[in-house]
């Protein structure tokens, strides 16, 4: 199964750095996207380890289980991440989001911690296929906020689980059977909380209108296009999207 795929990541209009890392290795099919924590010492640290050590893991055990790979190739990063933090006192508290895309055979593994998400976009219709570790989300699973008002919420950055904070950290690994023409987002919360997921969609549509003749160069425009209006938007976090379409 084919993958083509493009991504990017911008400091948006108010962080005077970007702590958003990204990973892409297409001939491998391994996508991550990791935010580090802002306000804390050390979040464009934290990312760069969580980006490095989870691809370099999933690729040194390749032929293991691919579910038992991604989660462990993220418990390895906060391994890593809390090492770095123990034993220099200026990093201490860093921490990050992950969210690990690793296609294998016609399944995707997909495996997060924080909120940092992954969508599937197929026939007018966007899906999340991830899950938020966040407080606004506990709030959501207790049925005390739609998904509409979690959006309003100005405490909804407020993070329940994190890689690289405490010694363990628990990992939620997801699988979907990929279909032709399936079109997928990656992203940090820098590019949701200024763009809903329907204009997600729609910019999506309007930029790749037909995936079976769209090409790099459309998932490209997208990928900008997405950028710029978070920015447009306010742009007060850094933004980081990857676009990838099953052929």
């Amino acid at each position: 199964m084919p993958l083509l795929c493009t991504g990017l990541t911008d400091v948006g209009k108010t962080r005077q750095t970007n702590q958003d890392s990204i990973y892409l290795n297409k001939s491998k099919r391994i996508f991550v996207i990791a935010d580090g924590m802002g306000g804390h010492n050390g979040g464009d640290i934290a990312s760069n380890l969580a980006a490095k050590h989870i691809p370099e893991y999933i690729l040194k055990n390749f032929e293991e289980n691919p579910i038992n790979v991604s989660l462990e190739s993220i418990k390895h990063a906060n391994d890593i991440i809390k090492m770095e933090s123990d034993k220099n006192p200026e990093l201490d508290g860093m921490g990050t989001t992950v969210i690990s895309f690793f296609f294998k055979g016609q399944t995707l593994y997909i495996a997060n911690v924080g909120d940092s998400r992954g969508y599937l976009v197929n026939k007018n219709k966007i899906y999340l296929l991830s899950k938020d570790h966040s407080l606004i989300q506990e709030k959501i699973n207790l049925g005390l906020y739609t998904r509409q008002e979690a959006f309003k919420d100005p405490r909804k950055n407020i993070l329940v689980r994190a890689v690289g904070f405490e010694e363990d950290v628990q990992v939620d690994v997801f699988t979907y059977k990929v279909l032709k023409n399936d079109l997928f987002v990656i992203c940090s919360d820098g590019l949701y909380n200024k763009i809903n997921e329907k204009d997600i969609m729609h910019i999506l549509q309007e930029c790749i209108p037909d995936c079976e003749t769209a090409n790099e160069s459309d998932l490209k425009k997208a990928t900008n296009v997405l950028v710029s209006l978070a920015n447009i938007n306010g742009g007060q976090d850094n933004i980081s999207v990857i676009l990838i379409l099953a052929r």
